[in-house]
C-alpha cells in the first residue's frame, strides 16, 4: 500500500514573529531559521515549549508563574518543520490535517499561501487542506503563522481552579497530519449500534464514511469495510472534486446483524469489549486509502427520576454516575503516561466517571483509554465561554458569550467539528453543549441538527447547571431552554467546606438527590511532600500568600474556611506538620460522606461529580489527587465511598446501609458493627446475617443517639461473605457533638459554601494514647511493574487511627509515583493486623514509610524474596 498517514511531531522549531523578519512565503521557501529558533514538538503551545527548553524555569514552583509576561505572547509565533516525500509516493494525492490551532493561522507550504486566518479561525475547528499541487517530491517546507487568541474568542481556557496561563494556551494544540492517498480519500468512518435490550442477544450496526474525491476525474470503485470476520462492500461513483456519504445498512447487509455481540460496559457493570472496522476504497483491485477505528457496542439512554430529575442508562441498565472534574496541564503538557496514570487512579477510586469540562485533550489518546477502561465520559464546552471574567468582553446573562450571529455560527461548526472527530468513542455517553447556561435559540438548534445528522446515538445535555428540583431557586428560569427545557440536573454546590451531614440532609442545593453536576468540599490540601515541591522552604509555615496564590481563584483564593473547621473541629495545628496530619483526616472525613450519602439515595439520586478529579498545576483546591499524582487522603476516601458492596454510616438518620453497586443479588452476607471509644474500649459489637437486591441501598441497622460514650468515638463496619472473608471495611471518627448549618446567614452564597453554626467536636484525637506498630513488607518483581506487599501488625490494646503507607525512593527519600495501594489512610483495632498490596514502577531500591496519627514508632521489617 502506497497511501499512508504521518504525525508530524518531530524537528519543530518556533520563534515569535517580533524576532523573525522573514515572510511566511520565505520561510516556507528554504530553511530561514537560526540558532534562536526553539527547538519544539507538536502538539505544544508556545509557552509549554519555552518551559521545556528552559527559557521559563519551575513555572509552577511559588509564585514563578506571575515572572513570565504575557506580553511576549501579544503577537504571532512562527512554527516551522520539513517533511519528505519519497520518489515511490510522489503519484499520490496529499492533504494536512489540523485537529487544533489556538487561535487562528496562516500556513505557507513551500512558498504557497494554502490556507489564511479566516480558514483556520478558532481553537476546535478541524481543517483539511488538499496540497496535491503544493507537495513536491523531497523536502518540503512548512511555515505556520499562530496568531493568539484575544478576550472574546472562544479558546481554550481555565476557569477558577488556576490561574490562567500567560499564552493563553497559543500554539498548535493538537496533531497535524500528513494524509497521503490516490485520488480517494475516506473521511468520517462512523459506526452506530442498536441492541435487543430484551436479552442481548443480537444487535444491528450501521457504518457510514465519506468518501472525497479532489482530483478534476470521475473515479468509480468500491468501499470495502470488515469488522473481525464480517465483510462487506459497495460499489459507488465520486464525481470531480466532491464528496459523498457511504451507509451500510444493516437492512440491506445482514451480516451487519450480529449474533451474541460483546457489549461495552462501564468497567463496574461489565466488560468494555471493542471491535475494529477496517476501510479501505480499492479502484481495480488497487488500495488508494484505508482507515481503522475502533468502536464500542452499546446503547444509551436518559432517563427521568419522579419527572424532575435527568438519569442515565447504559444497555438500559440504570448507573448512578459517580465522578469527577478533570482538567488539561496548565500548559497543555499532559503525556500518554500522565494520563494513562491518572485514569487508572479513577478506576482504582471505583469512579465510573469523568466529566471534562471543556473538550479536553492534546489528541484522542484521554478517550481512547477510556475506551478501553471503561470510564464514562461527559463531553462538552467550557464555562469560561459563559462569564465576562474569563472571556474579557461583555457576555449575555442568559447565554453567555456565544449570542452574536457570527459567534453562533462559528461555535456551531466547531462543534459538529468535535463531535465528528469524537463520536466513535464508546465512553461518551452525554454530549454536554453548556455548562452554567444555556446555549441561546439559534445556537441550540444548531446543536440539535448536527446530532441528527451525525450522531443520533447518545443523548445530549443543553446545559450542566439546572436546578434539577422541584424547589424554586432565584435565577433558575435563566436554565430552562425554551426549545429542550429544563436540563434535569443540578449545579447548587457546594464548592468549599462542607460538614458530612449536609450530604444525607440537605434537599434545597447539593445534597443527596438528583444529579449533581459539579460539587465538593472545598479545598484539598496535597500531602507534606508535594507542599515541599511548590512552596519555597521559608513561606512553608505558617501559611502564606504563596499557598494562597495556589489556592481557588476569587471565592476560592484563600484556605480560611478550611482553616476555620480544623481549628474548630480538630484544634488549631501548631506546626506544619501537624496541619498536614490534620488536613489529610479532614481531607478524608469530608470526601467520604458525599459519594455515600448518594449511595445511599440511590432511589432519589442519578449522580454526583465531585468537583474536582485532578490538578492543572500544584494547588490546595478541588482534586483527589495533586499535580505530582500522589493521593491526598480524598482519593481513598473516595475509593471507600464508592465500593460497589459496602456499609455506609447515615449521618443524618444514625442507620447503617448496606448498598450493592452489582447487578445481580447477593446472599449469605453478614455485617459486623463495633463501636469504640476514644481509649479504645469496646461500646458495641454486634452482628447481623443480610441480602441485598441488585442496584440498591438497605438500612440494615439502626444505631440511634449513643449516650454515655466519649465525645469522640470510633465505628468500625465490615462485610464478610458466607465463608467469614471481609469483603468490605469502613472505619468511622464521629462526635456526640453534632454539626449545625446555617442555611440562612450566606443564603445568597449557596452554590459556595453552607457555613456551620456550630462544629462538631474531635479535640479527643488529639490525646489519643500512642503505640508501636509492627511492618513485614516484601517486593516482588512482576513482568512489567513491581509489588510491594506490607503487613501491618497493631501489637497493642489501642486503635491505630489513620495510618498512612509511603513509598520512596531509598536514596533521594523522594515518593515513588504514581503508587497503587489497594487501601490507604487505614485504621487498626486493637490487637488488628491487615495486609495491603501496591503497584508501582520504579528502578532503584526503594523504601517503606508509615505515618501514623498516634503511632509513633514503626518496627520494619523487609522479607527478601
Amino acid at each position: 500500500m502506497k497511501h499512508l498517514k504521518i504525525e508530524l511531531k518531530d524537528n519543530w522549531k518556533i520563534q515569535s514573529s517580533e524576532k523573525v523578519s522573514q515572510t511566511g512565503y520565505e520561510l516556507s521557501l528554504k530553511s530561514n531559521t537560526t540558532s534562536d529558533w526553539i527547538p519544539a514538538q507538536v502538539p505544544s503551545t508556545v509557552l509549554g515549549t519555552l518551559v521545556l527548553n528552559q527559557i521559563y524555569k519551575d513555572p509552577y514552583f511559588g509564585e514563578n508563574l506571575k515572572n513570565i509576561p504575557p506580553e511576549k505572547f501579544k503577537a504571532p509565533w512562527w512554527y516551522t518543520t520539513c517533511f519528505t516525500i519519497a520518489d515511490d509516493k510522489s503519484a499520490l494525492d496529499a492533504c494536512l490535517e489540523f485537529e487544533g490551532i489556538n487561535y487562528k493561522a496562516n500556513v505557507w507550504l513551500n512558498g504557497n499561501l494554502i490556507a489564511d486566518s479566516k480558514v483556520i479561525n478558532g481553537a476546535f475547528r478541524i481543517t483539511s487542506l488538499t496540497i496535491s499541487d503544493a507537495v513536491k517530491t523531497g523536502e518540503n517546507l512548512l511555515a505556520i503563522e499562530v496568531i493568539p487568541p484575544k478576550p472574546g474568542d472562544f479558546s481554550t481556557g481555565f476557569v477558577d481552579w488556576n490561574p490562567a496561563p500567560p499564552d493563553g494556551n497559543m500554539g498548535i494544540f493538537r496533531p497535524v497530519k500528513l494524509h497521503l492517498y490516490k485520488g480517494i480519500k475516506i473521511n468520517r468512518p462512523f459506526v452506530q449500534s442498536s441492541i435487543d435490550l430484551n436479552n442481548f442477544t443480537s444487535a444491528e450496526l450501521t457504518v457510514s464514511a465519506q468518501l472525497e474525491n479532489t482530483t478534476n476525474k470521475t473515479i468509480s470503485g468500491s468501499l470495502v469495510g470488515q469488522i473481525g470476520d464480517i465483510e462487506f462492500n459497495k460499489k459507488v461513483k465520486i464525481p470531480v472534486n466532491s464528496s459523498i456519504t457511504i451507509e451500510f445498512d444493516p437492512t440491506i447487509y445482514p451480516q451487519l446483524k450480529l449474533r451474541n455481540p460483546k457489549l461495552w460496559w462501564p468497567f463496574h457493570l461489565g466488560n468494555p469489549h471493542l471491535y475494529t472496522l477496517n476501510l479501505h476504497f480499492e479502484v481495480e483491485k488497487e488500495i488508494t486509502d484505508s482507515t481503522n477505528i475502533q468502536f464500542g457496542v452499546r446503547q444509551i439512554e436518559d432517563f427521568w427520576l419522579n419527572d424532575i430529575h435527568r438519569g442515565y442508562k447504559i444497555n438500559g441498565k440504570k448507573v448512578l454516575i459517580k465522578g469527577a472534574g478533570w482538567t488539561d496541564d496548565l500548559l497543555l503538557m499532559d503525556t500518554d503516561s500522565t494520563i494513562e496514570a491518572q485514569l487508572n487512579y479513577v478506576k482504582q477510586m471505583n469512579l465510573n466517571t469523568i466529566r471534562l469540562e471543556g473538550i479536553w485533550g492534546k489528541n484522542q489518546k484521554l478517550y481512547d483509554l477510556c475506551d478501553e477502561l471503561g470510564i464514562l465520559m461527559m463531553v462538552g464546552w467550557s464555562c469560561h465561554w459563559e462569564h465576562e471574567i474569563h472571556m474579557g468582553v461583555p457576555v449575555n446573562e442568559r447565554f453567555g458569550g456565544v449570542y452574536k450571529p457570527h459567534d453562533i455560527e462559528q461555535v456551531a461548526q466547531a462543534w459538529e467539528d468535535q463531535v465528528i472527530w469524537l463520536r466513535n468513542h464508546p465512553s461518551i455517553f452525554v454530549w454536554t453543549v453548556a455548562s452554567d447556561k444555556v446555549p441561546i435559540n439559534q445556537l441550540e438548534q444548531k446543536y440539535i441538527d448536527t446530532f441528527k445528522k451525525y450522531d443520533p446515538t447518545r443523548p445530549y445535555l443543553n446545559s450542566t447547571g439546572g436546578v434539577g428540583s422541584d424547589q424554586h431557586v432565584i435565577g433558575s428560569e435563566d436554565i430552562i431552554s425554551e426549545i429542550s427545557g429544563s436540563s434535569g440536573v443540578k449545579m447548587l454546590g457546594p464548592y468549599d467546606y462542607t460538614a458530612p451531614i449536609y450530604w444525607f440532609t440537605d434537599t434545597r442545593f447539593g445534597g443527596s438527590y438528583g444529579f449533581n453536576t459539579e460539587t465538593g468540599t472545598g479545598a484539598q490540601i496535597p500531602q507534606l511532600e508535594s507542599l515541599k515541591k511548590f512552596i519555597p522552604e521559608d513561606q512553608l509555615w505558617p501559611i502564606s500568600k504563596v499557598w494562597n496564590y495556589h489556592c481557588g481563584r476569587y471565592e476560592f483564593a484563600n484556605l480560611n474556611r478550611f482553616k476555620t473547621a480544623i481549628k474548630e473541629r480538630y484544634g488549631n495545628p501548631l506546626n506544619l506538620y501537624e496541619f498536614n496530619q490534620k488536613a489529610q483526616v479532614m481531607n478524608y472525613e469530608l470526601m467520604r460522606p458525599m459519594f455515600e450519602a448518594f449511595q445511599v439515595n440511590k432511589e432519589k439520586s442519578t449522580g454526583i461529580i465531585q468537583w474536582m478529579l485532578n490538578a492543572a498545576w500544584p494547588k490546595m483546591y478541588w482534586q483527589l489527587y495533586d499535580y505530582y499524582l500522589m493521593p491526598t487522603a480524598a482519593f481513598y476516601a473516595t475509593q471507600k465511598a464508592c465500593a460497589p458492596l459496602h456499609l455506609i454510616y447515615n449521618y443524618g438518620d444514625y442507620k447503617i446501609y448496606a448498598v450493592n453497586d452489582h447487578l445481580n443479588t447477593i446472599k449469605n452476607l453478614k455485617a459486623r458493627i463495633r463501636i469504640y471509644d476514644i481509649t479504645s474500649k469496646e461500646y458495641l459489637d454486634h452482628r447481623i446475617e443480610f441480602e441485598i437486591t441488585a442496584d440498591t441501598s438497605i438500612p440494615i441497622y439502626d444505631l440511634g443517639y449513643l449516650e454515655n460514650i466519649s465525645t469522640t468515638y470510633f465505628l468500625d463496619l465490615r462485610i464478610m461473605d458466607e465463608r467469614d472473608i471481609e469483603i468490605d471495611i469502613n472505619f468511622y471518627w464521629l462526635s456526640t457533638k453534632e454539626e449545625e448549618l446555617d442555611y440562612e446567614t450566606n443564603l445568597g452564597e449557596f452554590a459556595f459554601h453552607t457555613p456551620s453554626k456550630i462544629y462538631s467536636d474531635f479535640y479527643l484525637l488529639n490525646s489519643l494514647e500512642k503505640g508501636d506498630l509492627t511492618v513485614h513488607y516484601q517486593i516482588i518483581e512482576v513482568e512489567n511493574y513491581q509489588e510491594i506487599m506490607v503487613k501491618i501488625i497493631n501489637p497493642e490494646r489501642l486503635i491505630a487511627f489513620l495510618i498512612n503507607l509511603k513509598l520512596q525512593d531509598k536514596k533521594h527519600g523522594t515518593p515513588i509515583l504514581p503508587i497503587y495501594w489497594e487501601d490507604n489512610f487505614i485504621s487498626l483495632l486493637p490487637g488488628e493486623s491487615r495486609i495491603l498490596k501496591g503497584k508501582f514502577n520504579h528502578n532503584a531500591p526503594v523504601a517503606l514509610k508509615i505515618d501514623s496519627w498516634n503511632f509513633n514508632t514503626v518496627n520494619y521489617e523487609e522479607i527478601s524474596n
